[in-house]
């Protein structure tokens, strides 16, 4: 083989994972209901997704969510197989906002897909739903969540599926 080509497939290989490992950042867009425009709400939430090292068979996506300019601290609220909630006081400034929201760009991309990430709030409390329901991966099987939890007051997660 030419020495050329070895180079050049041993960087490739070297940057790869390095580029698959940079964290997007997700934004939800926040929609005020119409039942109370006038209420003071975040204009948008970015939380982060990042895709874990490959393992043969299937990927892994890795989530958090630093909310804490607006509310905080978090908590699982609810869980089942497809979907966890978490809740969170709002901060007073925010604490009138009546909206809900979901994924509108992906690593500043437009979203167009189902969104597996919501945003609700309500009485005084926001709700960060991470949901699989309607979402599918390469067999058409309903990714998993393997990980829910909060760290320094701040929603974690986990999702795989198969390729």
């Amino acid at each position: 083989m030419n020495n050329k080509f070895l180079y050049l497939l041993t960087a490739i290989i070297t940057v790869v994972p390095t580029i698959a490992a940079q964290a997007a950042q997700v934004e939800l867009g926040v929609f005020k209901s119409v039942n109370a425009p006038e209420k003071n709400c975040p204009q948008k939430v970015v939380v982060t997704e990042q895709n874990a090292p490959y393992y043969e068979g299937g990927y892994t996506v890795n989530g958090q969510a630093k909310l804490g300019s607006f509310a905080g601290p978090f908590a699982i609220a609810s869980s089942d197989l497809f979907s966890v909630t978490w809740v969170a006081n709002l901060k007073p400034a925010y604490r009138q906002c009546v909206a809900g929201g979901g994924i509108v760009k992906y690593d500043n991309e437009d979203y167009n897909s189902s969104s597996h990430l919501r945003i609700r709030f309500n009485r005084g409390k926001v709700f960060l739903i991470l949901d699989m329901t309607g979402k599918r991966d390469a067999n058409n099987f309903t990714p998993s969540i393997t990980k829910k939890g909060v760290s320094n007051g701040n929603p974690t997660w986990s999702w795989s599926g198969t390729d």
